[in-house]
């Protein structure tokens, strides 16, 4: 059981670009489920979020602005006091004012859920933890897709992505809970 009092949540990443047609297969069918249970958990207790969203810089990214991809999906925008960050990179904690918001929130602890597990959530984890944070993954509520496996053996499924960075990241860098130890 992961103590709430001090604790931020920090969904990462759930903007519409996940889902748009021609991207990999995903890996967890419970992630907006999920997802909206530790929002709805927060926002019952009072508890702070800080929603991230990723300004990609690059050109052909469906998380750029001015791309239907880029806003967030229905049922994870921020809500009035909420707290917004927008990144261009990996890390919600380079470029942004993340950690100075932290600080002044009091928090202890960073919970962190979204998308993508291999990617923006493992970067943002590994960073804050370098930082001295408390980092927390929720790892039901997060997805990644599948990849080319550039060795030349095909296709890497999300499912095995997601459980090997969940796996370093839970030997160095963070607690892995699942959505029912928090809401219990």
């Amino acid at each position: 059981m992961i103590d709430l009092d001090a604790a931020v949540l920090l969904p990462i990443d759930m903007q519409k670009a996940i889902d748009l047609p021609g991207r990999p297969a995903r890996g967890n069918p419970k992630l907006d489920e999920n997802g909206l249970r530790l929002l709805a958990l927060w926002r019952a207790r009072g508890l702070p979020i800080i929603h991230v969203q990723h300004a990609s810089v690059e050109p052909d990214s469906w998380f750029r602005p001015g791309h239907a991809g880029y806003d967030m999906r229905p049922g994870f925008e921020p809500r009035a006091g909420e707290g917004h960050v927008i990144k261009s990179v990996n890390s919600a904690f380079i470029g942004t004012d993340l950690d100075l918001r932290l600080r002044r929130l009091g928090a202890k602890r960073v919970v962190c859920f979204g998308w993508a597990t291999d990617m923006c959530v493992s970067t943002t984890i590994r960073t804050g933890a370098n930082m001295g944070w408390e980092m927390v993954m929720v790892h039901d509520a997060c997805d990644c897709s599948d990849l080319p496996d550039v060795l030349g053996h095909g296709t890497i499924p999300a499912a095995e992505l997601h459980r090997a960075h969940v796996a370093t990241l839970a030997a160095d860098f963070c607690k892995v809970v699942g959505v029912d130890a928090l809401s219990a």
